[in-house]
């Protein structure tokens, strides 16, 4: 995890994403991504030298109508001294009962976002971190390029004036094998997700693609990234 929370640490530096006295909630859904920056933002409070707060914050879709067990992230977070709070909502009534979309992870995504922002804002943080990584930030642009004709990704620090919050992305230097990797060392108590369309999804099948791209034509991830900095494309 050492390894993993300097790299955290490089992507705060460069983006200047973390100042003294910042109340950082960081988006907690359960899955490996977020629960390795959880413990990576926990471990660097210990020691860096701008001083900052961590809360992990929740929120439950409640699919079928069944509320998720996060017990063990629970006493994960007591393990780390970091307040944890869970939202149960009713966005898998709302999206897939009511509404019946189509494209139910697009609206499902927005009200999640929506939920966390005020979440956050409700527990006294100025700053809401998500468990983004590099292989992400490589998708997203190749998402946007093949669906919407754009060359973008999502920004490594955005700031929301309407909620005047700033949401953060520390782990966008990280691998996602890195990642696992390291989920797997610490034995963190990942939830499975019991949505209808997981593993299901457009970004599944980008995800696909990109390996099958690089397979091809070596350090591809790396030159998407390197393509993003370079360009200045979305605030890289």
């Amino acid at each position: 995890m050492e390894k993993l929370t300097g790299i955290i640490r490089a992507a705060v530096e460069r983006y200047n994403m973390i100042e003294d006295g910042d109340r950082i909630a960081v988006g907690v859904s359960g899955g490996k991504d977020s629960l390795v920056l959880l413990c990576g933002l926990a471990s660097l409070a210990k020691f860096y030298p701008k001083k900052f707060t961590v809360v992990a914050l929740s929120v439950d879709p409640c699919f079928f109508g069944q509320d998720s067990d996060f017990s063990q992230i629970e006493e994960l977070c007591q393990e780390l001294g970091v307040e944890y709070i869970v939202k149960r909502t009713q966005l898998y009534r709302v999206v897939f009962e009511e509404r019946q979309e189509k494209n139910p992870c697009s609206l499902c995504a927005k009200m999640r976002r929506g939920i966390l922002h005020n979440m956050a804002k409700e527990a006294g943080c100025n700053k809401l971190a998500l468990g983004h990584h590099s292989d992400d930030a490589a998708q997203t642009l190749l998402m946007n390029l093949f669906c919407s004709g754009m060359v973008e990704s999502f920004r490594p620090v955005t700031y929301l004036s309407r909620k005047d919050l700033h949401v953060i992305r520390p782990m966008i230097f990280c691998d996602e094998s890195k990642v696992s990797s390291a989920a797997e060392r610490l034995a963190l108590p990942v939830v499975k997700s019991a949505c209808p369309m997981d593993k299901n999804t457009q970004r599944e099948e980008v995800g696909s693609l990109l390996k099958e791209l690089s397979a091809r034509y070596p350090d591809l991830k790396t030159k998407l990234l390197g393509a993003l900095q370079r360009g200045n494309i979305s605030g890289w």
